[in-house]
Parts: structure tokens; C-alpha cells; sequence
């Protein structure tokens, strides 16, 4: 690729990036490509249509939260690896609130985003197998447990997130409160074993 073509191209992911978590998934090409300084015939030039653009800036979105995940597996305390892990998705969940909804819609259609979730969800994997065996949650846990946890709690407080922008955390450490194995008691059914519906 140019280095005109590689410039425009990464204009215009920081422009759609930021203009589906500000505005929401209805943002036209229009408006992404003047936040981009861009006409809109180069946003067809690098995506076949908006919803390949989305599919393009979802499946970067999700490839960094692993990555997170995978570069907290070297921290030395495994409780704290995980809890950081699960605020960092948070907090990036409620700075753009277009990002959960559009992934669900998304990824059971799209073999890239089923990979990039994959990716994720292995990342918890590992982050919660690590906390169980050092005792800082309770053993019945596991990864599919935490990525659940993590949308509940983003999208339990995003009605308020304007208000309230830091809510989360109080309903993230009531909720790794309840991680923890003290006084744990059985839990009634057992986990998951897939986050995608119908399989």
C-alpha cells in the first residue's frame, strides 16, 4: 500500500472509530469521511461498504482487549491480573456504547470477528484459570463467567454512564467481591461452554 493510501486509510479508521462510539452505528460515510478529511469515494476505495468498515474496526477493537489479556498473564499477582483485565474492558466498553451491540449483531456472521472473540475469550480463559489456581477466586469460575460479567456490568451502567461516568467500578467490585472464594456456595447451573448462540 502507498504511503498516501496507508495515511488516508488510517484517518479514516481514528474518524469511524471515534464518530461510531460518540454518535452510534447510524453515523453516515458522509460524516466519517469530512472527520477524516477524506472524500467519500476513498472510504469505498478501502471498504466495499460501511458495514465492512465496521466489521474492520470491531475486529481491532477486540484483537486490543485480548491483547490486554494475553500481556496480563505475566503479572505477577493472578487476583489482580484479572480484576484489571475486566476494569480495562469496561472502561472501553463505556467510552463507545455502539462497540457491544455492534459485536453481538456482528460476529456470528463474520469469520474475523468470530476469531478476534475467540481470541478474547481465550485471554479470559487463561486470566481466570491463573486466579483460580492462586486461590483469589473461586474455582467453579471460568472465562465464559467473566466475559458474561464484564457486558453485564458495562451494560447495566450505561444508561448512566453520562452521569455517572465511573459507576462501573462500584458494580465491578461488588461483582469480583463475589468472585472471591470466601464463603462461596455452589452455583445452581453450571457455565457455559460457548458465548455464541445456537451452537
Amino acid at each position: 500500500m502507498r504511503a498516501d493510501a496507508a495515511r488516508n486509510r488510517r484517518l479514516l479508521l481514528e474518524a469511524a472509530t471515534a464518530e461510531f462510539a460518540e454518535h452510534g452505528m447510524e453515523v453516515s460515510i458522509a460524516r466519517i469521511a469530512a472527520r477524516a478529511g477524506i472524500g467519500k469515494g476513498t472510504v469505498f476505495r478501502h471498504f466495499a461498504s460501511k458495514e465492512h468498515l465496521l466489521t474492520a474496526i470491531f475486529e481491532h477493537r477486540l484483537d486490543q482487549v485480548a491483547a490486554r489479556g494475553e500481556e496480563l498473564l505475566d503479572h505477577a499477582d493472578a487476583g489482580r491480573a484479572l480484576l484489571t483485565f475486566m476494569a480495562d474492558t469496561i472502561e472501553s466498553q463505556a467510552a463507545d456504547r455502539s462497540f457491544c451491540q455492534a459485536v453481538s449483531l456482528r460476529k456470528r456472521q463474520d469469520a474475523r470477528l468470530r476469531a478476534a472473540s475467540d481470541r478474547l475469550v481465550a485471554a479470559a480463559q487463561a486470566l481466570t484459570a491463573r486466579a483460580v489456581a492462586a486461590g483469589a477466586v473461586r474455582d467453579d469460575v471460568t472465562g465464559h463467567d467473566i466475559v458474561l460479567l464484564i457486558n453485564a456490568v458495562a451494560q447495566a451502567t450505561s444508561p448512566l454512564g453520562d452521569a455517572a461516568p465511573g459507576l462501573w467500578r462500584r458494580y465491578l467490585g461488588l461483582v469480583f467481591d463475589g468472585l472471591r472464594p470466601q464463603a462461596a456456595h455452589p452455583l445452581p447451573v453450571p457455565a457455559p461452554t460457548t458465548l455464541t448462540p445456537g451452537t
